[in-house]
């Protein structure tokens, strides 16, 4: 199992980083190419581990995937004949859920495992299966697996009880080809499902209401094949700034979106950060020691959960005290022992933590125990005094494209290790 070795100094970062497609834009997109035989282009795709699950999730279905490495992937899903979707695959990835919707609308019949992923807490599914039997889905759940069926779903209203991303994106994509209008009330409104929105309409659906809690669907009789370029990672640039506000420096960050990461970019600069933004790019310069920032974590365009840990981290060196409300998870502080590990001051309680920065951390051996633990105990160590070893970093590929690499062009020493 591999981990990376981080050498913690105090000399500023320097550089260009250019910033990967987003995945949790890329993988709902990916499974959008079950609604159409005709074959779906991707570009700007981040060649991560989620991303090479949702492949071979979509090949033993029997879709046709041509992948470059680089960031291209065709999809053609004429050839699917599976429609299962295996316990296997989908324990790994909680997004694979993403294939209930459409393998529904087009086929009118699937089979899908019950979620995994990170263990932040639960996530149910139950807006996903609400939504779909309002559409005239007969859904059972049996030996784990959420087994539903439909000769051809129907439009409804669905007032979601909760905002959810994927919920919305499962039944946004059903939705499509649905007989009739659906309304979705209480859409999750994040920047990734305006995105596949924008692809769904690039094959030929009709959706409007995009940026805001009201989605309206009008059901077509096909769609077909498009090119579509995924939106970049909002959170990879965020992860990247609060690296840049621990260690000092000036970095600039290429193929950037800044207008997806307003709550944010304002938390920075009020941490002191200097921000200059343009459309696609985002120049940042930090000149002293972070200022402590109160986080509560909310639904888009709120402040994202996905930040919450690498905010913590760069809270526990800043100046002054935090507090930080999770609102979203009910177990996303499990790297608060791993920092305090470290050397930081940090209470939790409940969903809320108040950190205390301190001025130095030290290296120690920490374990990455989810998805953006690992992003915040990594940055963590580009500043602690002496050597940090982030083991179990499976859970950091399947979201960051070489972040060691992107990080040591910007003169952070890390290395990823093998063990023997």
């Amino acid at each position: 199992m591999e981990q990376l070795h981080i050498v913690g100094n105090e000399r500023p970062l320097e550089g260009e980083i250019i910033v990967s497609g987003a995945k949790n834009a890329a993988l709902p997109i990916m499974c959008a190419s079950l609604l159409t035989r005709d074959c779906l282009h991707l570009t700007n795709v981040p060649m991560l581990r989620d991303v090479k699950t949702t492949c071979r999730l979509l090949q033993d279905m029997g879709a046709k995937v041509a992948c470059d490495d680089v960031s291209c992937i065709d999809i053609d899903c004429s050839s699917v004949n599976q429609y299962r979707a295996s316990y296997d695959l989908v324990k790994t990835m909680r997004a694979s859920i993403l294939v209930l919707g459409p393998m529904l609308a087009y086929f009118g019949e699937t089979q899908v495992s019950l979620p995994g992923g990170c263990a932040i807490g639960s996530r149910p599914v139950d807006q996903h299966i609400k939504g779909l039997q309002a559409m005239g889905a007969e859904i059972d759940i049996q030996h784990g697996y959420i087994k539903a069926r439909a000769k051809k779903l129907h439009g409804a209203r669905i007032v979601m009880d909760m905002v959810t991303v994927t919920g919305t994106e499962n039944l946004m994509m059903a939705a499509t080809l649905a007989d009739g209008e659906t309304i979705l009330e209480n859409a999750a409104m994040e920047p990734e499902v305006i995105d596949l929105a924008e692809c769904l309409m690039a094959m030929g659906a009709k959706i409007t209401g995009l940026g805001t809690p009201r989605l309206v669907i009008q059901g077509v009789e096909r769609l077909h094949g498009a090119e579509h370029a995924i939106i970049p990672d909002r959170i990879e640039a965020g992860t990247f700034l609060c690296a840049l506000a621990m260690r000092g420096g000036k970095i600039i960050l290429r193929h950037a979106a800044p207008k997806t990461m307003g709550a944010i970019l304002d938390k920075l600069d009020e941490a002191g950060v200097l921000l200059e933004q343009g459309d696609d790019w985002i120049l940042a310069e930090m000149r002293q020691r972070p200022k402590a920032v109160d986080i509560r974590t909310l639904p888009y365009p709120a402040f994202p959960t996905d930040m919450q840990a690498q905010f913590m981290a760069m809270n526990s060196i800043a100046t002054g005290s935090s507090k930080m409300v999770e609102t979203i998870f009910e177990n996303r502080f499990m790297h608060v022992p791993e920092l305090n590990r470290m050397g930081a001051n940090i209470i939790a309680e409940g969903n809320t933590a108040v950190i205390h920065g301190v001025e130095q951390l030290s290296g120690a051996k920490v374990m990455a125990t989810d998805l953006r633990a690992s992003a915040g105990l990594v940055i963590a160590g580009l500043v602690a005094n002496g050597i940090t070893i982030v083991d179990r970093i499976y859970h950091l590929d399947r979201g960051y494209e070489h972040i060691e690499v992107k990080l040591n062009a910007v003169g952070a020493e890390i290395q990823r290790v093998r063990p023997d």
